[in-house]
């Protein structure tokens, strides 16, 4: 996947303890303080990113359309989660653009297990830069609902409302979006997935139409994998194994 924002990568030889590591090390804590956005704090800063063709599995699972698209909105319910690495990370999220372009405007809530035990946590991402979180609290078992917008001229307003806690954010944003595609996915940065036994996703709409009206791709991640998408809705379960995605224009089929 590259290095994602908020990631730092030192080039070069130093010898240890030397001046030049020192000076290697306090830049690099430097600029990774800086590409922390504000209101990060206990949150991972991994972004989320494109779908990426190169890797064997999908690092997006559920489904995407292909298409041009203005807005998109989708609900989901935060599932019960079991670290099974302090390397684990992902989030459900709705978005436009992505596949088959380099920006994506996305909305969603991160499970991240770098401390041991999984920490929620709210945000949204212009990609490529990097993801800013919210301070709002969330809880597994809350209903979530995300909507992307865009208002053309690569203006954007995204909003994720917490139905059971009761908040609601929402921001204007700028981009130069193709507004190529449109995406109701889980994703894990870290290509290493939590455990849990189904997430829910309901009310998937693009364009004021139910999600399944343009024929949206199925994708597999992480052994996690869709099921049928009907009336806008569908799960991801564990599905064991590696799986590829289907072809474009076979909604809720899956090769083997």
């Amino acid at each position: 996947m590259g290095i994602s924002p908020g990631t730092v990568r030192i080039i070069g030889r130093s010898r240890a303890g030397g001046p030049h590591a020192a000076r290697a090390a306090a830049a690099a804590l430097l600029l990774a303080a800086a590409l922390v956005p504000a209101g990060t704090a206990g949150a991972s800063a991994a972004a989320f990113g494109p779908h990426n063709l190169r890797l064997r599995d999908s690092n997006w699972g559920g489904y995407v359309a292909q298409g041009s698209f203005s807005t998109i909105t989708g609900s989901w319910t935060e599932p019960h989660a079991t670290c099974t690495s302090a390397n684990d990370l992902f989030a459900p999220w709705v978005g436009i653009d992505g596949y088959g372009s380099q920006s994506v405007e996305q909305a969603g809530v991160q499970t991240d297990c770098s401390s041991g035990s999984p920490v929620l946590s709210a945000w949204y991402e212009m990609y490529p830069s990097p993801p800013v979180y919210w301070n709002d609290p969330v809880s597994e078992g809350d209903s979530i609902t995300a909507t992307v917008v865009s208002n053309g001229g690569g203006s954007y307003t995204l909003t994720l409302s917490d139905t059971t806690k009761g908040w609601s954010e929402h921001v204007d944003q700028s981009i130069d979006g193709q507004n190529a595609s449109a995406e109701a996915v889980i994703e894990s940065p870290t290509q290493s997935y939590p455990a849990f036994a189904r997430l829910d996703f309901s009310g998937i709409t693009v364009d004021g139409k139910p999600f399944d009206s343009v024929r949206p791709q199925a994708l597999v991640s992480g052994g996690y994998v869709p099921g049928p998408l009907q009336g806008g809705a569908f799960g991801m379960s564990p599905g064991g194994g590696s799986r590829t995605a289907a072809p474009v224009g076979r909604p809720g089929s899956i090769r083997y």
